[in-house]
């Protein structure tokens, strides 16, 4: 298994792998709101490729919670061939090691709990993503103590330049 930046290139086999892993209508959730029009955070989007292909993918994008700058992580997807051996925890794992690296701190994702808690994702109370996210599925992830700590209000889009790192 080879782990990559995604590249340009990458993109639209990315968006096949995700079209195959999630339900009809995907880009039609709040959060594809949030991305519309804003580049990803590239150093982020990572894919992993073995001898047939695309295995895995993940995506990251910046957004905003009041003036404080978040990483939506999203979408992550394991090619069905491929499921069951670990490769979305590896991506996952190594996604937030280079984000924290990178001075990043803090991550929110929409989410099944019981899944992203042994990542060290929990559910943000005060957090509110565009209707119709269900509020229990608001998971966020400290990169830094206390980077969600007073942070409370409304996500929304990031600046269309706005992939620099802030704290």
């Amino acid at each position: 298994m080879q782990l990559c930046q995604e590249t340009p290139a990458d993109w639209w086999e990315v968006e096949a792998l995700f079209d195959l892993c999630f339900a009809p209508g995907r880009e039609a959730l709040s959060s594809y709101r949030l991305r519309d029009g804003v580049p990803p955070v590239a150093d982020l989007c990572l894919v992993l490729r073995d001898e047939n292909g695309l295995a895995a993918a993940i995506r990251f994008w910046p957004v905003r919670v009041g003036a404080a700058d978040v990483l939506l992580l999203g979408p992550i997807a394991v090619h069905p061939t491929h499921q069951g051996e670990g490769l979305g925890g590896w991506l996952m794992q190594e996604s937030l090691a280079r984000a924290r690296a990178a001075g990043w701190a803090r991550v929110l994702l929409v989410g099944d709990e019981p899944y992203y808690s042994r990542f060290g994702f929990a559910k943000l109370e005060e957090i509110e993503m565009p209707p119709p996210t269900n509020p229990a599925r608001i998971l966020g992830l400290e990169l830094v103590p206390g980077a969600w700590d007073r942070l409370r209000g409304e996500v929304t889009k990031a600046p269309a330049h706005s992939t620099s790192v802030a704290t």
